[in-house]
């Protein structure tokens, strides 16, 4: 090895070589190059690149002239709209760090992040006035409040000192932002929606953020200036990164206030719609609508879902009304999508149920992340690549989180022995797709069998009778676990005929299908509880199941 690396003298990094990454950036391009495109798209507002750009800035200078800068927080209780996109652009040019509130919370969980992050400024719409006042009255220091008035909706009432506009008004579209000194720089802060306990807060930097905005664009094929429709939640994982990846090839942003079947089906058709990202509890929304708002669509569709794993009957169902489905894992911690199901040139001769089945799978790395293993949690050795041997998924990457804010012990533990520990059970085919199989708490051990709650799920979707279901452990005092089913009936909201479905012909349909033992012992008939993020809580169907 030579003690002079030739490559190393005198071939430092200086200002002309290198600038710490920062998805800032995209929308300056995106304003450059594409100033006339249409950016923005919600209701009767359209904006181009030019516009939103120089809003960006008047609202970065605006926020500065009032003291806020590197390492503040900047929260918002906004619905998907232009002023979230905005913000995802001027606080960061500052140096602060966005907060975008689940609008989903209760009162005291906000209350709880809003002082946990040491909030200094809260944008709040007016159909969450309520909420937001009963936050603040709860608050140790109540931030400043500013109102965001939306055209579109009626109701609510002022909070704030001053309004958006107001606030435009104090900011100079010439402002001049600068890149943070450190690409490590803190860029957003996303509370995890636990089932347990007070939230984690979750710490994005400028790099991960740029990273992994074009990740996205290569996993689910962003074409330049892509029409993205705006289902899922700008407050999730920061739209799982979508509002970087999105401007980063001058697409458009069509925003929608409320999530209703009709109305998705109806934007993708007026404005072209070519990519969306949706849980898969929102395709089975979309498949279930009734006839007359369903569309069958003749251009190129491609939605991206995750969040948790989607049947491979609703991957079949999108297909048929022609969408292509791009399934995505990942973690608020990773950002977002860090796995990609990459399509395979030779699945598409397969049959369309054949070919769900390998959609279904969580996939393989995305472009940006590092390392992804399936491995034993206690000696970390891999597991073989079968499709059988069940093992914890690791991953190493830039896109992970800095940490959780003010806790040590949690950063810690989700970083032992240099991976990230998921939390989730899965299996390892033998072409390199992973496939979870479970969360690591949800597994049910029944006779010394590992039985996935995913696998009997995804046979339950398949029911031509069920519209929803969740699969838990029953306690047994022969096997010690036993699955129990708790399942939601398509009803005339979903364009069926009411039907009277007993436990029994459940049970029948999966033992027709799976292993017996697998099968479920109990069906409960029930509504499902969710988080805020659209995930079944099933902690409370296990208080559900106690209740008897």
């Amino acid at each position: 090895m030579k003690n002079n690396n030739p490559y190393n003298s005198g071939l430092e990094q200086n200002k002309a070589n290198f600038r710490p990454l920062t998805p800032i950036e995209f929308i300056q391009r995106a304003a450059e190059v594409y100033p006339h495109h249409p950016a923005v798209i919600y209701g009767d507002i359209t904006r181009n690149w030019e516009q939103t750009y120089r809003r960006c800035l008047k609202l970065a200078d605006a926020l500065s002239r009032r003291g806020i800068g590197v390492g503040d927080t900047v929260s918002a209780l906004l619905p998907n709209m232009p002023e979230l996109l905005e913000l995802h652009f001027a606080v960061p040019m500052i140096g602060a760090v966005l907060n975008a509130q689940n609008t989903r919370m209760d009162a005291d969980t906000i209350a709880f992040m809003l002082d946990h992050s040491d909030c200094n400024v809260l944008f709040c719409d007016r159909e969450f006035s309520d909420l937001a006042s009963n936050a603040l009255n709860s608050c140790a220091k109540p931030p400043l409040v500013i109102d965001v008035d939306d055209p579109t909706f009626n109701g609510g009432r002022p909070l704030g000192e001053l309004s958006y506009q107001q606030l435009l008004l104090e900011g100079d579209e010439n402002y001049v932002w600068q890149a943070p000194a450190d690409e490590w720089q803190a860029i957003t802060l996303n509370y995890t929606s636990g089932t347990t306990g007070n939230p984690k807060g979750v710490v994005y930097h400028h790099r991960g953020a740029y990273l992994n905005a074009t990740s996205n664009i290569i996993g689910q094929n962003l074409p330049p200036q892509a029409v993205y429709l705006w289902t899922l939640p700008m407050f999730h994982c920061n739209g799982w990164c979508y509002p970087w990846a999105v401007t980063a090839v001058a697409g458009t942003h069509v925003c929608l206030r409320h999530l209703r079947a009709d109305q998705v089906y109806q934007a993708i058709n007026r404005y072209g719609v070519t990519h969306f990202c949706a849980a898969p509890v929102v395709l089975n929304m979309l498949l279930n609508a009734p006839e007359e708002q369903k569309t069958y669509f003749d251009h190129p569709v491609t939605v991206t879902t995750g969040g948790a794993a989607p049947p491979a009957s609703i991957i079949e169902g999108m297909e048929k009304i022609g969408i292509q489905v791009v399934h995505a894992y990942g973690l608020t911690e990773s950002y977002g999508p860090s796995v990609f199901c990459a399509f395979q040139s030779e699945w598409k001769d397969l049959k369309l149920e054949q070919k769900a089945e390998k959609m279904a799978r969580q996939g393989v790395k995305a472009p940006a992340l590092s390392a992804l293993m399936v491995a034993d949690p206690i000696s970390l050795q891999p597991v073989p690549m079968d499709g059988i041997s069940m093992g914890e998924v690791f991953i190493q990457s830039n896109t992970l989180m800095k940490g959780y804010l003010k806790n040590t012990q949690a950063t810690t533990e989700a970083f032992q022995d240099g991976w990230f520990h998921t939390g989730d059970l899965a299996v390892r085919h033998p072409d390199g797709y992973i496939e979870i199989k479970d969360r690591a708490k949800d597994v049910i051990i029944s006779g010394g069998e590992n039985i996935s709650t995913i696998e009997i799920e995804d046979l339950l979707y398949r029911h031509p009778d069920i519209f929803e279901a969740a699969v838990i452990a029953k306690p047994d005092e022969h096997w010690g676990e036993v699955p129990c089913a708790v399942v939601t009936l398509k009803g005339p909201e979903q364009g069926a005929d009411p039907k009277i479905v007993t436990e029994q012909q459940i049970i029948n349909f999966c033992r027709d299908r799976i292993a017996h033992f697998k099968c479920p012992k109990q069906v409960i008939f029930a509504p499902l509880p969710k988080t805020s993020t659209g995930k079944v809580r099933k902690n409370q169907l296990r208080a559900l199941l106690q209740k008897g």
